[in-house]
């Protein structure tokens, strides 16, 4: 067996061929096209330096590997963005061998903490364990059916939220932020430092416009159609909240995925949260019939987002840790 770096202007088979064992498994909730999946792992969501790696046995992709190496800000971690083995292949000792191989560049740059994720309930999890990471926080994924959700229902939640905000307006669009919202998305992005992270030791991201213009490239590069509703102080123009509804263009396969949504601080309390999601929830469902289902996933450790969340009847479909490990 071979452990190969994954040249992205010439992936050939080896992208697919990874592709190909991710999909290997049935599991719940949306997928990746092939193009979802290659911009996420070539620089995750903001072109982050980083690579990937495959493990290669007479030609066949058995597992790989994706680093990214943060660099405006927490250069001090590595991000295990994936780590995948085929299922006919596990319990091999390929899985060991690839987390070795990483460990290795990770430490060759200079980076003395790693972060991923595993479903509390899948293989991931006791790989995990056994190799020394440990669970320093906690999502859940849930999941809203469009087919069943009480639309009427929605609604009137959506109504009463609004008396309590009258000093806001809302712009919407789909696709990347004009040039003239750039900054505002941009400070919008920071208030989502204010989520909890428990245990995990990351450190604040710091956003400005062009970080955000690659941000939504790397969507677009995606293939992902971005719904956007944000919300603004009438009297003083001041951008105060947004969140975001993903769907793929091209192939949705009945899912969306629900973004980031953020209030900052200073327009909190007045159901802008709540107020945002079901209007961009309702906006979307309009545009895009086909989408039976929408994922988001939340903190255990913000009550705020996950009452919003189950408001609009979102039910828990798994449970994810983030498992760090310090080198």
């Amino acid at each position: 067996m071979q452990i190969e770096r994954l040249d992205f202007t010439a992936p050939g088979d080896r992208l697919t061929g990874l592709y190909a064992v991710t999909q290997a498994e049935d599991l719940p909730g949306p997928t990746m096209t092939l193009r979802h999946f290659q911009m996420t792992i070539e620089g995750g969501w903001s072109r982050e330096r980083g690579e990937t790696w495959v493990a290669v046995r007479e030609g066949q992709v058995l597992g790989g590997y994706t680093l990214h190496f943060p660099e405006a800000d927490n250069t001090h971690l590595a991000l295990l963005h994936l780590l995948k083995v085929h299922p006919g292949h596990r319990r091999r000792g390929l899985g060991g061998a690839l987390l070795d191989h990483a460990m290795t560049r990770v430490k060759a740059e200079g980076r003395g903490v790693l972060v991923g994720s595993a479903a509390a309930d899948r293989p991931g999890a006791a790989f995990a364990k056994a190799h020394g990471f440990f669970p320093a926080a906690t999502e859940a994924r849930r999941v809203l059916d469009l087919r069943t959700a009480d639309w009427s229902g929605l609604e009137l939640m959506r109504a009463d939220a609004v008396r309590h905000a009258r000093d806001y307006s809302v712009e919407r669009w789909i696709g990347p932020a004009g040039d003239e919202l750039l900054d505002d998305m941009a400070r919008l992005m920071n208030g989502m430092n204010d989520a909890p992270l428990e245990d995990l030791d990351i450190e604040d991201e710091h956003w400005d416009a062009e970080r955000f213009r690659r941000h939504d490239e790397v969507l677009a590069g995606a293939g992902l159609a971005v719904y956007t509703m944000m919300a603004r102080h009438t009297a003083t123009g001041e951008p105060a909240g947004f969140t975001r509804l993903a769907v793929d263009a091209q192939e949705p396969r009945g899912w969306a995925r629900q973004f980031d949504t953020c209030v900052l601080r200073p327009h909190r309390g007045r159901r802008l949260g709540l107020i945002l999601k079901l209007a961009n929830l309702t906006w979307f469902h309009a545009c895009e019939p086909s989408i039976e289902q929408v994922a988001t996933w939340n903190s255990t450790s913000n009550p705020h987002m996950i009452g919003i969340n189950e408001q609009m009847g979102f039910q828990v479909l798994d449970i994810w840790n983030e498992w760090q490990l310090h080198l």
